[in-house]
């Protein structure tokens, strides 16, 4: 039996681990861990990861991504489609690719306690940031 009143986006904004699905250029699916931040107001989901990853060679190739959320007992989850977007890696600590990481945190964690060091970390390690524009969103909780 499912619960007719779970909301899907309320998982989506509670979760911070979920699955990222992109597509290889075999066609199939590659799964990625990765901790995601939902804005809802802005219809966004947004991921940090690093240069060189097999998601963003598949997402350069193919912007279509999937990202899929459980509830922690595992008796909900709640899945988002659409196209990403992709900034960075950034040189510059205090340029326009790293300022949008800095945005991602402050929405996923809150502040951080040095934002200097932050910004030096995501030059350093190549630090990319994925929007992916939520076209659909979907889900269910188990009675």
């Amino acid at each position: 039996m499912t619960d007719t009143l779970f909301d899907p986006h309320a998982l989506l904004a509670q979760s911070r681990l979920g699955v990222l699905a992109t597509i290889k250029s075999d066609g199939r699916p590659q799964l990625s861990p990765v901790m995601p931040a939902y804005d809802r107001a802005a219809g966004v989901i947004r991921v940090s990861t690093t240069e060189g990853t097999a998601k963003l060679a598949n997402l350069r190739r193919d912007p279509r991504a999937t990202l899929e959320v459980t509830s922690p007992d595992g008796r909900a989850w709640a899945t988002a489609e659409g196209t990403a977007t992709l900034v960075g890696p950034g040189t510059d600590p205090h340029g326009p690719e790293v300022q949008a990481l800095v945005d991602y945190y402050r929405g996923a964690a809150g502040e951080h306690p040095d934002w200097d060091e932050y910004r030096s970390v995501m030059v350093s390690d190549l630090r990319v940031l994925m929007t992916m524009t939520v076209d659909n969103v979907y889900g269910t909780r188990l009675g």
